[in-house]
């Protein structure tokens, strides 16, 4: 039903929805500095932001505020978006909206935090940021402490301190249908999985499944990597990891 009410004084059925190609060109004006291009990328985008925010509907925070965050959020994302690299806008933006609204969630947490702790944990969210541009990767606590003059331990304290708990069934992304949760980024370092392999038997089940499918079968549980791990090695999506999996335990469960 979000889609035919008004957030913010925004009609949200009549928001404009642009393809890759406009977007391009758009990113590509909104380089050159015109600023016509800017607001009518920021305009053709509210629906990315109008469909992060369900992600929040459960905390019963006032729906127009979590908009205008992400809102703002995008514009980051505009601004800062790079079209040299070889990456859809969408990709780019949604961590940045996101970002924007648990932010946004933290300065309004109930939990108290000592002001000192609060101070540190925003100046590492600024330089965690400001060595995403620079290195065009996440950087490290390390990395992040070093360009603080902090001692790591501190540093992380503080960030997990102003972390907001989430469920293991949260949705990070999403591709053509396929979600992924947060459970899905998590490995496991205990021998529970392996015990659990043995105890029932799969070798056949494993046998059946393409090579493929067996290789991320076995790197996710005997190796215990994480699905972005697992991408990286054999050069598929995250996405793609997580549909192939689930697909394979699926077939395995009906084979034994």
């Amino acid at each position: 039903m979000y889609n035919k009410v008004e957030i913010c004084g925004v009609d949200t059925s009549k928001l404009t929805v642009l393809d890759d190609a406009e977007k391009k060109e758009l990113l590509l004006r909104v380089k050159a500095g015109d600023s016509a291009a800017r607001e009518k990328l920021i305009c053709g985008n509210l629906r990315l932001v109008l469909s992060i925010i369900q992600r929040f509907s459960g905390r019963k925070e006032n729906v127009d505020d979590l908009f205008q965050v992400g809102c703002i959020g995008l514009i980051k994302a505009v601004d800062h978006f790079n079209v040299d690299l070889d990456v859809k806008f969408s990709t780019y933006a949604v961590p940045m909206i996101v970002g924007e609204i648990r932010r946004y969630l933290r300065d309004n947490n109930s939990i108290r935090i000592s002001r000192s702790t609060r101070d540190l944990a925003y100046r590492a969210l600024q330089a965690r940021e400001e060595l995403c541009r620079e290195k065009e990767r996440e950087p490290n606590a390390d990395e992040i402490a070093g360009k603080l003059g902090e001692d790591r331990e501190s540093v992380v304290r503080a960030m997990e301190a102003i972390v907001e708990p989430i469920s293991l069934y949260e949705p990070v992304y999403s591709e053509n249908g396929d979600s992924i949760y947060v459970m899905d980024q998590l490995s496991d370092t205990s021998s529970g999985d392996e015990h659990w392999l043995e105890n029932i038997a799969l070798a056949d089940a494993m046998k059946k499944l393409g090579e493929r499918e067996r290789m991320i079968i076995e790197m996710r549980f005997y190796r215990n990597k994480t699905q972005m791990e697992i991408a990286e090695s054999i050069g598929i999506s995250q996405a793609q990891v997580s549909r192939l999996e689930k697909g394979a335990l699926k077939r395995m469960r009906g084979q034994i």
